[in-house]
């Protein structure tokens, strides 16, 4: 409950329909992240590195690869990735 108050408490801020669907769509992106067990910083980083850099506009279809519950995400993206690592020191 307390992640949603205090994404509630930023949401005052979103002055205008576009600011408020951008804090709807970071905040779907990040508790989608979380449920599907990846780091959150990691996965923003991936898609915001790697997304301009392809042509989904006309190939819709190739955004499936980003999404948090596609096999297709580098290792780096998940927490289980992150867990090992720990391990291994």
């Amino acid at each position: 409950m307390k992640p949603f108050a205090t994404a509630r408490r930023a949401w005052l801020f979103a002055d205008t329909p576009k600011g408020a669907t951008a804090n709807a769509v970071l905040y779907t992106l990040v508790e989608s992240a979380r449920a599907n067990d990846l780091d959150v910083y990691e996965y923003l980083k991936y898609i915001l590195e790697s997304m301009p850099n392809n042509d989904y506009l006309n190939h819709p279809e190739i955004l499936d690869k980003y999404l948090p519950w596609s096999k297709e995400l580098p290792e780096e993206c998940r927490l289980i990735h992150k867990h090992k690592k720990c391990l291994k020191k």
